[in-house]
C-alpha cells in the first residue's frame, strides 16, 4: 500500500479543489438533511398544536422568537454577506501562496500523459466513455441530463417545500436528485482521480500507481453468453434486454411512484408522467450498464451494424 504516493495525488494542485469540492458536498448534504428533517419535526408539532401554529415560523431557522414576519437586509444579510466575501478572499490569496498554479510545459504530441486525465469537471464524462460508446457518454447522456435539468420545472407538480427545507413532503425529489449528483457524477469524478491511473486502470486508494501494469481482462458482448453469432440476431436479442429493461425498471417504478408519491402521481397530466418515466428509467440505464461491466465484464447489451449500446 503506497500512502506516500496517495497522499501526492490528494495533494497536487489540480486535485486540492476536487478535494475540498468533496468536503463542501458531503458537509452541505448532512446539513441540509438535518435541517430538513427538524423542518419536517416542527411541521408534525404545528399541525398537532393549532394555537401553535399563529406564532411560530414554519421553519426551524433562521426563526428567533421576537423576530417579526420581515427581516431588514441590513444588517442581517448585509452584515453575513461581507464577511463571507472577506473569509473567501483571504482563503483564496492563502491558496495562492502555498500551491503553484497547475501549469506544465507546452503540449508535446510525441510524448503524451499517463494518465492523461480531462479537468476536473469533465472527468465523470471521461469515466463514462469507459463503459459508453462516445456517441452516447459525450453527446447522448449530457443532453439528457440538460433536458432533464429543463424539464424539472414543467414536471415538478408538488407545490411544497418551497422556500424552507423538508425530506417528507419531497422525498422522491431529494432521493432522485442526491442519487444523479452525487452516486452519477460526483462518484465519478472521485474515481477519474482517485481510482484511474495509467493506462486509465483500477487502481484502489493506496495501491501503487505502476505504469508498466498489465490487466489480462477479456471483455465480452452480452450476446456472446448466449452463443449469437451473427445478425441480424445479435441486433434483435439486443433490443429485446434493453426494451426489457426499460419495460422492468417502468413497471416497477409505476409501482412505487403510485404508492409512495400518490399525490403527484395524481396531479401529473400523461405527458408529465411519461417524461418523468422516461428520465428516470434512463438514469438508472447508467449504474446498470457501470456495474455490468465491473462486476461481469459486459462490453456491449445491444450490437448492431450502426451503433452499440
Amino acid at each position: 500500500m503506497d500512502w506516500i504516493q496517495l497522499w501526492q495525488i490528494a495533494s497536487a494542485p489540480d486535485n486540492v479543489p476536487i478535494i475540498i469540492m468533496l468536503a463542501l458536498v458531503g458537509f452541505y448534504t448532512w446539513y441540509s438533511v438535518k435541517q430538513a428533517l427538524a423542518n419536517d419535526r416542527l411541521a408534525a408539532e404545528l399541525e398537532a398544536d393549532p394555537a401553535m401554529q399563529k406564532t411560530h415560523h414554519r421553519k426551524t431557522q433562521p426563526f428567533q422568537k421576537g423576530w417579526a414576519e420581515r427581516v431588514h437586509v441590513w444588517p442581517y444579510l448585509l452584515k453575513i454577506e461581507f464577511l463571507a466575501a472577506i473569509i473567501v478572499t483571504l482563503i483564496l490569496m492563502v491558496w495562492s501562496i502555498l500551491l503553484d498554479a497547475p501549469l506544465e510545459e507546452p503540449a508535446n504530441p510525441s510524448l503524451t500523459m499517463n494518465p492523461s486525465k480531462a479537468p476536473w469537471y469533465f472527468l465523470g464524462l471521461q469515466e463514462m466513455l469507459v463503459y459508453f460508446d462516445p456517441w452516447i457518454a459525450g453527446v447522448v447522456l449530457p443532453g439528457v441530463i440538460v433536458v432533464g435539468l429543463m424539464a424539472i420545472p414543467y414536471i415538478d407538480v408538488n407545490p411544497l417545500g418551497n422556500g424552507y427545507y423538508t425530506f417528507k413532503q419531497r422525498m422522491f425529489a431529494i432521493l432522485t436528485f442526491n442519487f444523479g449528483w452525487l452516486v452519477l457524477w460526483v462518484l465519478l469524478v472521485f474515481i477519474g482521480t482517485f481510482i484511474r491511473g495509467p493506462g486509465w486502470l483500477w487502481f484502489w486508494p493506496g495501491q501503487f500507481w505502476d505504469h508498466h501494469r498489465v490487466v489480462h481482462e477479456t471483455n465480452v458482448d452480452l450476446h456472446e453468453w448466449f452463443g449469437i453469432t451473427s445478425q441480424p440476431m445479435m441486433g434483435i436479442f439486443g433490443v429485446v434486454v434493453v426494451g426489457g429493461f426499460f419495460a422492468v425498471s417502468t413497471g416497477v417504478f409505476h409501482v412505487l411512484f403510485k404508492k409512495f408519491a400518490a399525490n403527484a402521481y395524481r396531479a401529473m397530466n400523461i405527458w408529465q408522467y411519461v417524461t418523468l418515466v422516461a428520465l428516470f428509467v434512463t438514469m438508472l440505464g447508467l449504474p446498470a450498464k457501470i456495474i455490468a461491466r465491473l462486476l461481469f465484464r459486459i462490453k456491449y447489451v445491444m450490437v448492431t451494424p450502426w451503433f452499440n449500446i
